[in-house]
């Protein structure tokens, strides 16, 4: 395992793209959400703390495309051949790709939501103290943005082309609240949310009327964290069932 982590570790900060995706997740995260907390400065935001942290819902769009090229990059070379003639251990390949890539989020996302938080209250002139429920938004969305990797690294493990995988990922987190906005069946609609990777994994961020949510903040990032192992689970699958 320590050699497939040192492996990976060196492929993925060798490749020319990870740095700029890497900065664009703290950027566009970070500036995104500061620009909505100056929208409302003078207004009021209903949940400062969640405003602030809007962009997380756009940055992970970047983060899918950081965990998928992590994987369909080598299928598209042929590298991935190479890979495990020298690692046969697939699911350690597997397991150090998801352990590289989750740290690299991490990182990234951490950096983001610390400068979103900051400055995004800053910019609303909210200067009260950090609540138990503003840090749990903050640290919730940096593992959310960690699990939309892992989610993003399983789907890609599967799928193998780039284009497609982007696209299977970008579905399940973008299109579960547009079908369940047109479902006119209130129960219904609160279903689709609980089981919406999006919705239910940003319910972490909420700190105001967390009572109204359909489903309770940290619940909410555990369905987040189903979808995750489940395409894990199904990459290490076919890892295993189909040739190279």
């Amino acid at each position: 395992m320590k050699a497939a982590l040192h492996v990976e570790w060196t492929k993925l900060r060798t490749v020319a793209g990870t740095a700029w995706l890497v900065a664009a997740v703290v950027l566009l995260t970070s500036a995104l959400g500061v620009a909505a907390s100056a929208a409302c400065a003078g207004t009021g935001c209903g949940d400062p703390t969640k405003t602030s942290l809007t962009g997380i819902a756009f940055g992970q769009a970047v983060v899918a495309v950081l965990a998928v090229l992590a994987v369909s990059g080598e299928y598209g070379t042929g590298m991935i051949r190479v890979t495990f003639a020298a690692l046969p251990r697939r699911s350690a390949v597997l397991a150090a790709k998801g352990a590289v890539v989750g740290a690299v989020v991490l990182v990234a996302g951490a950096a983001a939501v610390l400068v979103s938080v900051s400055v995004g209250r800053g910019v609303s002139s909210e200067v009260s103290a950090l609540s138990s429920a503003d840090v749990r938004a903050a640290v919730g969305s940096v593992l959310y943005l960690v699990l939309v990797g892992l989610l993003s690294l399983g789907v890609a493990t599967v799928v193998r082309d780039a284009a497609a995988a982007v696209g299977v990922v970008l579905g399940l987190l973008y299109l579960f609240p547009i079908v369940a906005a047109v479902v006119s069946d209130p129960d219904w609609f609160r279903r689709l949310q609980r089981i919406s990777p999006m919705t239910a994994g940003l319910a972490v961020q909420a700190t105001t009327n967390v009572d109204r949510l359909p489903i309770s903040p940290w619940a909410g990032l555990g369905v987040l964290g189903l979808w995750a192992a489940g395409a894990l689970l199904a990459g290490g699958v076919a890892l295993r069932l189909r040739d190279a």
